[in-house]
């Protein structure tokens, strides 16, 4: 349990470091929606917090959206309980999806667009209201690759999700801590931990999610590569432009024609965390 512990919070620091998420004196909005993954994002940022050389806040934040049989009441114990400063808002987000998709009928078949954009525009209002500098989500490394093959096999896009990102109106910065944590070691802090998990039965209703099949192709791509995972985060880190198709980007960066065996930079697929330079 330590030693898990102890190797999340390294990545969590590593992602942290690398990437510039958390400056001095930032207040940040850690996103609890009641799963293993923000549980643990606010475990650890908490403990990196009583550890870091700069002075940080943490709020943390849950949203009711309105699903029949909700009881947010053991993950609102569960912060009274660590003395967490924490806000808990109720708006009724599932019956306006319920109302404007049917994922048995003829139209767009999953919730998670709609009740994703809805649940966003809420965190976002709130973290001005609130005065939060950073909102920091639980997306970690399988989310990150399970994106990037979402992208790639059916956008025709070559992007997954980014460590930092400052929204469309540019009012708020999205973090994500976690992106170099396995799935599967979460699961299992979060299990020994026992937090307090709430269902998600409006997303879990929902069986055949196009995610939910990249997650069964991973698996058994990794059958056939044990450490498919690693290599494709460190392939994430590891981007050769002159070897892509973009033009634009090729024009951006004043990229010339690629030359035959000029060598490429590499890193190990063991060490995701090393810094690497902007593109």
């Amino acid at each position: 349990m330590e030693r898990l512990e102890r190797d999340l919070g390294r990545q969590l620091g590593r992602a942290v470091a690398d990437f510039d998420l958390i400056a001095p004196n930032d207040r940040i909005m850690v996103c609890l929606s009641g799963g293993k993954d923000s549980y643990t994002l606010m475990h650890l940022l908490e403990r990196a917090r009583s550890r870091a050389p700069i002075p940080f806040e943490l709020v943390a934040v849950h949203l009711d959206q309105g699903h029949p049989g909700y009881d947010g009441s053991p993950l609102e114990g569960w912060l009274k309980a660590r003395g967490a400063s924490y806000r808990i808002v109720r708006e009724d987000t599932y019956t306006i999806v319920k109302e404007k998709l049917d994922p048995e009928g003829t139209g767009e078949k999953t919730y998670c667009s709609l009740c994703s954009r809805l649940r966003r525009g809420v965190l976002y209002n709130l973290a001005v209201e609130l005065g939060c500098t950073k909102i920091a989500l639980g997306h970690h490394r399988d989310d990150a690759l399970e994106t990037l093959l979402l992208n790639l096999l059916f956008t025709g896009s070559l992007k997954s999700m980014p460590p930092k990102l400052v929204s469309d109106d540019g009012r708020n910065v999205v973090i994500r801590p976690l992106l170099y944590c396995a799935e599967s070691d979460i699961a299992r802090f979060a299990s020994l931990s026992a937090f307090p998990i709430l269902p998600c039965d409006l997303c879990g209703s929902q069986e055949h999610l196009m995610r939910k099949q990249v997650k069964h192709l991973l698996g058994d791509l990794e059958k056939l590569a044990p450490r498919v995972r690693e290599s494709m985060l460190a392939a994430l880190g590891n981007v050769r432009p002159s070897h892509l198709l973009d033009r634009e980007l090729w024009q951006k960066l004043g990229l010339e024609v690629a030359k035959e065996g000029e060598p490429e930079k590499r890193g190990p697929v063991s060490d995701p965390g090393r810094r690497l330079p902007v593109v």
